[in-house]
């Protein structure tokens, strides 16, 4: 764990939560008290998402850190960052994204308070960028994962039987997680399965 930690010194990882932020027993959470050097966005409601308060809130903590910076997502985290980097003038400062259960917005049983954040962009991220889905996530199925992948530009890792990567399908810390955080720092080769 210390070895892999130690392959993100330099960076700076910004949490990008998602609906309903991210709790005390989130890994995210978790993460951010661990990572040597981390923040999370700050928007005026995480129950009640607005797409462009929420992609100006990843705007400006991303103009607001000098480092190179990871970004960390969750779930409409993940899509958040694929609405901020179409459009965003700094995205060059970004050296990495792990997009962690990217919610299916477009889905028919789509919740309402999500629905604003579709069309989900189709861009390719301009930087390296790896989506991890689920075989079993109820926010997105493992194809539309490798959907959002392969529009990314990303590498995909789809774990079995993981839900949606959160406290609620025993995602507590999330060890795991970082070992794919370091693949993404290291750009590791291209994987469509773990």
């Amino acid at each position: 764990m210390a070895d892999t930690l130690s392959g993100l010194d330099g960076y700076h990882c910004l949490i990008v939560p998602g609906w309903r932020g991210s709790g005390d027993d989130h890994w995210q959470t978790h993460w951010q008290h661990r990572l040597p050097s981390t923040s999370r966005t700050r928007v005026a409601s995480w129950d009640e998402p607005e797409l462009d308060d929420w992609v100006d809130a990843l705007d400006r903590a991303v103009s607001g850190i000098e480092a190179p910076i990871l970004l960390v997502a969750h779930s409409l985290g993940c899509i958040t960052v694929a609405h901020w980097a179409a459009v965003a003038e700094c995205s060059r400062r970004i050296a990495g994204a792990l997009l962690v259960a990217p919610a299916d917005v477009e889905r028919g049983s789509v919740r309402r308070e999500l629905a604003g954040f579709a069309p989900i962009p189709s861009n390719r991220l301009p930087f390296p960028s790896l989506v991890v889905g689920s075989t079993n996530d109820p926010a997105a199925s493992a194809q539309r994962a490798a959907d959002f992948a392969t529009a990314w530009g990303s590498q995909l890792v789809v774990i079995d039987e993981a839900g949606h990567i959160n406290p609620a399908s025993g995602h507590h810390e999330w060890e795991a997680g970082f070992l794919l955080m370091h693949r993404l720092v290291a750009r590791g080769a291209l994987v469509t399965s773990a």
